[in-house]
């Protein structure tokens, strides 16, 4: 029995000296073997050129404005206009009763003829006495008299004259014509009913081709503004490019013309304005009109460079933040990460442009982040196709959204 024991302990102890040797001797190796620097994909910093942008809310506004208003008082008797139709300049658009304003001015075109008769007479006697004064039966005072007989009554024509005049204005205002080209709104006085000057606005007329775009910019960004694009030629160093509400990009761009000369006190903005065109859209009724820019209508105004300029471009993957700022990790000539502070630029979302911190050239670190130190030795190597793609597509899209200009389309393609 004691022999048994022994032989089971010995037996015991071979088997726990097997399992430690499994165990642990193939992990150790495994763990030794593993413990080289960590693979990172890096990429070159390259210049490319961009197209510097920056992005308002600014809304559309037409460039004439016209409140159409009755200039006589008179009844309503037509309205010659289709409610949200463009009109032209000159169309007529409400016809008022004429009757009585042609009886007025038949009245006093006959007396100014009466005045001309009266007139005429008063010469022949200025004539007539003129003649006697070379005589003994001519007095002086005759004539001075008719003289001024006569004189009163050429004042009389005048006057009644200017009266035909302003009748034949006022039988003109009983047709209210357009006074501009444009969308006409909504009638706000019916047939049959009496009209004033102080009835109103009867109508609105606001022009459709080109139409006006404002937007506020802070003083801060106005400077910048000014400081980037006043020695690239001002208001012809940049163009004006719209997103419409429902995200899509507007197919036309437009010029800035005009920075105001006062500054809001209560938002501490300047507001900019440029012009942009508003043909009327493609494939539709002519009867219709539309157009995609409508007077009033909230829009976001990008403010973009015409020329492009040259940046330090990397992945956007590559760079991170802490609470000093935005940095990336680049490998030294031994293979060494180096932690390195950086400023951004114009950015998307694939796309990040550096203005200071790097170089051309410089290998950053833009994949496996999360295993690299400062100072410890990595293996670098090629990134993922990912990466590399999103580098050398053309990033409009991103650069839309985040107000960057990398890779701008052409301007005044179509959405």
């Amino acid at each position: 029995m004691p022999g048994a024991i022994r032989t089971f302990g010995r037996t015991t102890a071979i088997l726990a000296s097997m399992l430690f040797t499994f165990s642990w001797g193939p992990a150790a190796n495994a763990q030794s073997g593993a413990g080289g620097p960590p693979a990172v994909g890096v990429m070159e910093a390259v210049k490319r050129p961009i197209t510097q942008s920056n992005e308002f809310l600014g809304r559309i506004e037409a460039i004439n404005r016209v409140s159409v208003v009755a200039r006589v008082t008179a009844f309503l008797e037509k309205r010659n206009f289709v409610e949200g139709a463009e009109v032209k300049n000159g169309d007529l658009l409400y016809e008022l009763e004429r009757g009585p304003f042609e009886a007025d001015l038949n009245s006093k075109e006959a007396e100014v003829a009466q005045l001309k008769a009266t007139l005429v007479n008063a010469k022949l006697t200025t004539d007539r006495a003129r003649t006697l004064l070379g005589g003994p039966a001519g007095q002086q005072s005759t004539y001075d008299a008719a003289l001024a007989n006569q004189q009163s009554l050429e004042a009389q024509v005048q006057g009644a004259q200017a009266q035909v005049d302003l009748s034949k204005i006022n039988l003109d205002y009983t047709q209210i014509r357009s006074p501009i080209d444009g969308m006409i709104g909504r009638t706000a006085v019916t047939e049959g009913n009496v009209v004033t000057p102080s009835s109103g606005t009867l109508t609105t007329i606001v022009s459709q081709d080109p139409m006006y775009v404002t937007f506020p910019v802070s003083v801060r960004e106005g400077l910048t503004l000014r400081d980037r694009y006043a020695v690239r030629g001002g208001f012809k160093a940049v163009v004006i490019r719209l997103r419409l509400p429902d995200g899509r990009m507007y197919g036309q761009t437009g010029e800035l013309n005009f920075v105001n000369n006062t500054i809001a006190q209560n938002t501490d903005t300047i507001t900019l304005r440029g012009t942009i065109p508003n043909p009327v859209l493609p494939g539709l009724s002519p009867r219709l009109s539309l157009r995609e820019l409508t007077d009033n209508e909230f829009v976001t105004v990008m403010l973009e460079g015409v020329e492009p300029v040259e940046v330090l471009a990397i992945p956007r993957s590559a760079v991170l933040s802490d609470q000093q700022g935005e940095y990336v990790y680049v490998v030294a000539a031994d293979n060494k990460a180096e932690q390195r502070r950086i400023h951004l630029g114009q950015s998307t979302s694939t796309v990040a442009s550096v203005t200071d911190g790097l170089s051309a050239g410089e290998k950053v670190i833009v994949e496996g982040l999360q295993k690299v130190r400062p100072g410890e030795i990595v293996a670098p190597g090629a990134p993922s196709a990912l990466i590399q793609s999103s580098m050398k597509a053309n990033p409009e899209e991103g650069s839309r959204k985040d107000g960057g200009g990398i890779g701008a389309k052409p301007a005044g393609t179509n959405p």
